[in-house]
């Protein structure tokens, strides 16, 4: 088993231990904080932001999102979690900019409230959802999961959401539902990086059904104890830690429950370096550079040693079982 059960003595604290009660706000109130992009809400002192830039203008502090600690076998890692100031200002999010620095300057621009969520496909439930019921529809947790990007640099990042197995098992997929396909936002007059021809908008991502049924798959509305910042994908993502990053698609519109797997944005447009699978495996090299290694944001400079990357990044015992007589170089 490869995830650490210990570290130094660090221990993080849940954010519903340290937000006092009276800063809760209700779903509505988050929804309409998320649009406005601030709050006046107060977080303890393990929370207390660096301020960063949004669109240009000062920080503002998010609702805050409470949550109870995720008791899923490998869902808290207790390694030292990324600042929140590097979280939210490096980020890949192309509707954005290419730049890891234009979704934090850029995505002030995105309407995160009122939002819906589209369920289509093979199902018995076809329909679409508020944000707010969507979030009723399991328990909120918070998960601390390794993040790793297939430019080779990682981060550890507390989210809260749910499994994406409650959201399936309510819409009921019908037997010959093999995938999910998700759907991002694709508004031109909020997202300027939409102008640029290396994707075909919207961006699309895909899961096979076992892959979004296992319990670390993470519907996710929040991150650090807060509603999603919008450059991190407000105000609904996904989070899939055993894969690369681009796997976990942000600000969802619709998802398709489909026979056949779907081909993924990134497969479509640079198939010899992106497949389907993209679980992270650093024995297959990236065809511009090897996955061998990483670098973790905020630790140490670039000259600095990296870290060797873990199969499945670090899940491997919770998740190998998915691939089983599967070549994973081909199945990449």
């Amino acid at each position: 088993m490869l995830i650490r059960t210990q570290q130094d003595g660090f221990i993080h604290p849940l954010s519903s231990e340290i937000t006092e009660q009276a800063a809760y706000a209700n779903r509505r109130q988050l929804l309409r904080q998320w649009s406005a992009g601030a709050a006046a809400l107060g977080m303890g002192s393990w929370a207390q932001r660096e301020a960063f830039a949004q669109g240009g203008a000062a920080a503002v502090k998010l609702a805050a999102l409470p949550a109870t600690q995720s008791s899923v076998q490998g869902a808290m890692t207790v390694e030292k979690a990324t600042s929140y100031k590097d979280a939210t200002t490096y980020n890949n999010f192309y509707e954005f900019g290419v730049d890891k620095s234009d979704p934090a300057r850029n995505a002030h621009t995105l309407k995160a409230a009122p939002w819906t969520i589209e369920v289509e496909g093979l199902v018995k439930k076809p329909t679409r959802f508020n944000l707010e019921d969507v979030m009723k529809w399991g328990a909120m947790q918070e998960r601390i999961y390794r993040m790793r990007c297939v430019e080779g640099w990682s981060m550890v990042i507390p989210w809260i959401g749910y499994s994406l197995s409650d959201l399936i098992k309510r819409v009921e997929p019908l037997p010959g539902a093999k995938y999910l396909e998700f759907v991002t936002q694709a508004d031109p007059q909020t997202m300027p990086g939409l102008r640029g021809g290396y994707i075909d908008w919207p961006y699309l991502e895909g899961l096979r059904m076992d892959e979004a049924m296992h319990p670390l798959s993470l519907l996710t509305f929040g991150m650090y104890g807060e509603v999603l910042p919008k450059q991190n994908g407000a105000p609904v993502r996904l989070v899939v830690p055993w894969k690369y990053g681009f796997k976990s698609g942000k600000s969802i519109v619709k998802i398709r429950f489909v026979e056949k797997q779907p081909v993924i944005s990134w497969a479509k447009s640079a198939p010899q370096e992106y497949g389907f699978y993209s679980n992270v495996n650093p024995t297959v090299d990236h065809p511009r550079w090897s996955q061998a290694s990483e670098r973790r944001i905020g630790e140490g400079g670039l000259l600095d040693k990296k870290r060797k990357t873990l199969m499945f990044n670090g899940y491997e015992a919770q998740v190998a079982s998915l691939y089983t007589g599967m070549d994973l170089a081909k199945n990449f």
